[in-house]
Parts: structure tokens; sequence; C-alpha cells
């Protein structure tokens, strides 16, 4: 079995803020390589290290985890089956089958007031989409939990397609496993749109109408002024690494931020190259991840290591859209 501490208890570690981080928190990363050895379910202690990665099969892991409920938040993208690099293509019934399959054990391991946030695309074969969302939804429902929110993310660069409209959004399905949640609205809202409004009669006449914080994000993540729009990760993207299909860390920022507090553990069952745990660490939630490709797991590695030490490249949740309009390109040329 090898393990490795891939970050040291550092003293006056800072996190991005600024603010010192403390002892307990710059903790070690354990990592699990199950390309070498099958760990036992002794070995996997999630009281004695904040972050965890597995390098290995998902379902594995769930089933050497105590059968408790252990998870605060999971958020995760998991493939599409598509036949990508870092999958097999298969039978949609199969695929949802070995879906239902990871639910089912991770539903179980759902704490109370728990939340759990799949993000999906369209499952494509031969010109026609399928929206998986609305595939995967019965295997949440028959574990009894409530879909809260579709979010809907999106996003202003992908494939151009040539007989069909070009896909430029994906959904979060954001399920609780009850009524009694974790929600941390005022950790997430923006700006508002008419902060100068005031009440015009009543009790609070005369008085500013819109909360001093700002307003709901809603459920469509785009917005106009391009405050709160969240790119996706493609060649230019500080975030870039190896992985094809990459999550943007803001993304999940904004979940973890709001669907969690400090202290709480937050699990990814497809971690890729680590985007989860990354704004896991950015903001003092304990993580896990299962990743399978030994290169993925690798730089997820490196990044979390980055980001709990306070020198993690990403693009927070919060910083504005390049305004396409002010570049030489975006002037139409005289043919």
């Amino acid at each position: 079995m090898r393990t490795k501490s891939t970050v040291r208890k550092k003293k006056n570690a800072k996190s991005v803020n600024g603010r010192k981080r403390s002892k307990s928190y710059v903790d070690s990363i354990h990592f699990f390589d199950c390309h070498t050895s099958v760990p036992t379910s002794t070995q996997i202690d999630l009281r004695s290290h904040q972050h965890t990665l597995w390098n290995g099969d998902v379902l594995s892991l769930l089933k050497l985890l105590p059968n408790e409920q252990l998870f605060d938040l999971v958020v995760t993208s998991p493939p599409y089956n598509l036949g990508k690099e870092y999958e097999s293509k298969v039978t949609l019934d199969a695929y949802l089958e070995w879906q239902g399959k990871i639910v089912d054990e991770i539903c179980r391991r759902l704490k109370p007031n728990g939340s759990i946030c799949w993000q999906v695309g369209n499952y494509v074969d031969n010109g026609h989409i399928v929206p998986l969302d609305i595939l995967l939804h019965p295997l949440f429902a028959k574990n009894g939990l409530k879909l809260r929110n579709r979010i809907v993310w999106r996003f202003g660069h992908g494939l151009h397609s040539k007989r069909r409209f070009s896909g430029r959004y994906e959904v979060v399905m954001w399920y609780t496993n009850g009524d009694d949640y974790t929600f941390n609205l005022d950790a997430i809202r923006i700006p508002s749109k008419y902060p100068g409004k005031r009440h015009y009669k009543g009790p609070k006449v005369g008085e500013y109408s819109s909360n001093p914080l700002g307003k709901n994000p809603e459920d469509v993540w785009e917005i106009p002024d391009e405050v709160w729009e969240i790119p996706n990760v493609k060649s230019n993207h500080i975030e870039k690494t190896s992985h094809p299909c990459q999550f943007p860390v803001g993304l999940i920022e904004r979940l973890v931020l709001s669907l969690s507090n400090a202290g709480d553990l937050v699990f990814d069952p497809f971690l890729g190259v680590g985007s989860s745990g990354v704004a896991a660490a950015l903001h003092k939630r304990r993580f896990i991840g299962a990743e399978l490709k030994h290169q993925y797991a690798d730089v997820a590695k490196r990044r979390i290591k980055a980001a709990l030490k306070g020198k993690a490249k990403y693009r927070p949740h919060s910083k504005p859209i390049y305004d396409h309009t002010n570049s030489k390109l975006s002037i139409r040329p005289v043919r």
C-alpha cells in the first residue's frame, strides 16, 4: 500500500485571503494508490486527514467506508458516456445501472442536512441528444432525495455544431436529504439589479428595498453584466490541465460556499484533476475524492497541495468576465 503525505504542516501558512491557517487545517493529503495494492477499511480514517485522495474505482472506495452518514456535500460531474479518453462508452442502460449503484452507496452515507450536486450535460449519439439529468433524476428520487434546483450553467465557448444549435449550457441538479439543509445564501449573493430602489408605500416607505449584501444568484448562472458568469475551462484558461473536460473551480466554489460550512466533509466520486478538492481546500472544508486514472489523480494531488499552501492557480467565481468587444478580433473585417 503506497500512501504519501504530500502537504506538510507549515507554520504561518496562509490562505488566499491572507488569513493564517491553523496547524490542524494544514494537514496532509492522504493518497491511496489502488493500482499498487488494495487498502483495507481500517486504513481509511477520514478523521485523521483533512484531505483524502483515492486513486481507484469509486465503488470500491464507497464499500470500504463505514455504512453511516458521513458526507455534508457531494459535488461532482460524472462521465457522460461519450467515449472520452477517461471512459468506455457502453449502452445507456448499462451506464444508468452503473450510475445507480454509485448513487445508492452515496445516498446512504449522506448526512440528514446534506446535499448532492450532480452536474451533467447531454448524451450524444449520432447527432441526437439525450439530456442526462432527465435520465438520472429517478436514481436520486428513489432514494428519497428532494430536488431543490435544476441550475443552468451557461458558458461561452465550445464546439460549433453544423446540424443543430451549438450547446452552451449544462445543468447542476441540487438535491437535499431533507427539509433542514445547509444553505448559506449570504455567502454567494451577487450585486442587486437596482440597489438604489426604495419602498414606495407601507411602513418601510422611503427605505432601500434591496438587501445590502446583494441578491440571490437565481438558477441560471449567467448575468448580463458578466459579474457572475462562470467560463468553462478551455486552452487559455488559468486552470487548464491535461484533462479534456475539466470542471472550473469557480462553479464548485459557489456550491461549496452555499451548501456547506467550514470543517464539513465534501466528497467527489469523479475527481478528475481535483477542482472540487481545490474549492474545498480554499474554504477550509475537509475533502475526499476518487479518481480512476493515475495521471489525473496525480494532477489533483498537486493542485490541492498548492491550494492548501495558498498558491492555487484558479479563477474565482466572482471575477468579471473579459469583455470580448474590447478585442480587435471582435471587429468585423471588410471583405
